[in-house]
């Protein structure tokens, strides 16, 4: 007789955990509708990679986007797909992308009540190397009346409805955070769906990881680096801290959320704002690592507090195990005072 205790019966989707969470909430249905397209389009972006070499998808297409990185194939092609995606499924009004320098604004027959802040393909400068990359985005609601505008976007974090990332690594696998918690959906390429594999995901209350690219060293603030020094030779007779930096967004924080520890891309005297962007990069991924139970910040103030000024605004940010980066959040304020 066949054993069929390997096969579950009764697995929890991606829609079916939305769903459910809507239910509760007395939701109408149209982040449901949004997350849908979004994991479509997420499913049709991790075969584009897994096929890239064959399908030659890589090299640069011959242009550079609104923040100065040369545009890959796969960047334009996931951009398109995740825009195509968003505008069929009738619930977003505006979209904002990395690869875009206007933020777009859906036709008025397809308009819903959402605002789409994306990065279609994050850390794609090493999808030559095959590192692994991402899309992240972030949901908020429409607030204002009348028509929609790009004004419309420019909203805190604390604002954000849902926020969550793709991660196309040895597995694709997607994190989502709404406000109830963070949860985590393997790809099962036999069904091609997304199952539930992580309920209620909480990072460590300390880690013993610290990830920065630590090529910047010469520029970086004292309180940077009296921080890595703090790490690397202990004075308290503690282990020093492990480095990891992929280079990858989307890679290095997810190992953070997972594994513990804190994740550095601060402001220093090349990038005094910082490099990664507010609201498709920080807001996001601030989100759940919030929603996690770890903290995020700018080391002056929560990344999520910040009001935007424009759609490509850059802005410093620390995120990981609340104990690591109050402790950096301490240095900052001690350095301050100075």
């Amino acid at each position: 007789m066949t054993d069929r205790s390997t096969f579950d019966t009764n697995v929890v989707t991606l829609t079916r955990y939305v769903v459910e969470a809507g239910r509760k909430a007395r939701g109408t249905g149209e982040l449901t509708q949004l997350l849908n397209a979004i994991c479509t389009a997420v499913k049709a972006i991790s075969t584009a990679v897994r096929k890239a070499g064959i399908a030659n998808l890589y090299g640069i297409s011959g242009s550079t986007n609104v923040t100065g990185d040369q545009v890959k194939k796969l960047d334009v092609l996931a951009n398109d797909m995740v825009i195509n995606m968003l505008k069929s499924s009738f619930t977003t009004c505006v979209i904002v992308s990395e690869e875009n320098k206007d933020a777009l604004i859906v036709e008025a027959d397809k308009q819903g009540k959402y605002i789409v802040c994306m990065d279609p393909l994050d850390g794609s400068s090493n999808i030559d190397c095959l590192v692994s990359i991402g899309t992240i985005f972030a949901i908020y609601r429409k607030a204002s009346p009348g028509a929609p505008s790009e004004k419309d976007a420019l909203q805190p974090g604390r604002n954000l409805v849902a926020a969550g990332y793709a991660l196309y690594g040895s597995a694709t696998m997607l994190v989502l955070a709404l406000e109830s918690g963070v949860n985590c959906f393997m790809l099962d390429p036999a069904i091609g769906e997304f199952i539930l594999v992580n309920k209620d995901v909480k990072i460590k209350k300390k880690g013993n990881i610290y990830s920065v690219n630590e090529g910047y060293a010469a520029y970086f603030d004292p309180a940077v680096t009296e921080y890595l020094k703090k790490k690397k030779f202990p004075q308290d007779g503690a282990s020093p801290y492990g480095s990891r930096y992929i280079g990858s967004m989307v890679a290095d924080v997810h190992r953070t959320l997972v594994y513990g520890g804190i994740f550095l891309y601060p402001a220093n005297s090349k990038s005094p704002k910082g490099k990664l962007r507010l609201l498709y990069e920080c807001n996001p991924m601030a989100f759940i690592i919030e929603k996690a139970g770890g903290l995020a910040t700018t080391g002056k103030e929560p990344v999520l507090d910040i009001m935007p000024e424009n759609i490509h605004q850059r802005v410093p940010v620390v995120l990981g195990s609340p104990d690591d980066v109050q402790e950096y959040i301490d240095l900052v304020k001690k350095h301050s005072a100075k």
